[in-house]
C-alpha cells in the first residue's frame, strides 16, 4: 500500500465524477480534514489557506471554487466512494 500523503499539491478542482481516481487516493487525508472543518463550522477562508494553500484574499474566485469541489468530493467520498477504497484494498 502506498503511503498516505499529508501535505500534496491541490489541482483547482477536485473530480467529480463516480468513480474514484487516482488524485482522490492522493488526497485522502486533504478530504479529511475538509469534513473535520466542515463539522467544526470553519470559515471556509481559512480551510482554503490551510487545507487547500490557496490564499482567498489573493485569489478569492479560485479558493472558493477549489474549496467547494473538494469538499463535495469529501462529502461524496464520505457516503459513497469510500466502497471503491475498500474494493481496492486501498484501506486496511
Amino acid at each position: 500500500m502506498k503511503p498516505l500523503s499529508l501535505n500534496p499539491d491541490i489541482a483547482d478542482l477536485a473530480p467529480d465524477g463516480d468513480e474514484l481516481t487516482a488524485y482522490d487516493e492522493e488526497h485522502t487525508v486533504t478530504y479529511c480534514r475538509m469534513l473535520d472543518a466542515e463539522r467544526a463550522s470553519a470559515d471556509w477562508r481559512e480551510v482554503a489557506r490551510i487545507v487547500l494553500h490557496i490564499d482567498p484574499e489573493a485569489e478569492a474566485d479560485r479558493a472558493r471554487h477549489a474549496f467547494d469541489s473538494h469538499l463535495s468530493r469529501a462529502n461524496w467520498i464520505s457516503r459513497t466512494g469510500y466502497r471503491q477504497l475498500l474494493c481496492r484494498g486501498t484501506l486496511r
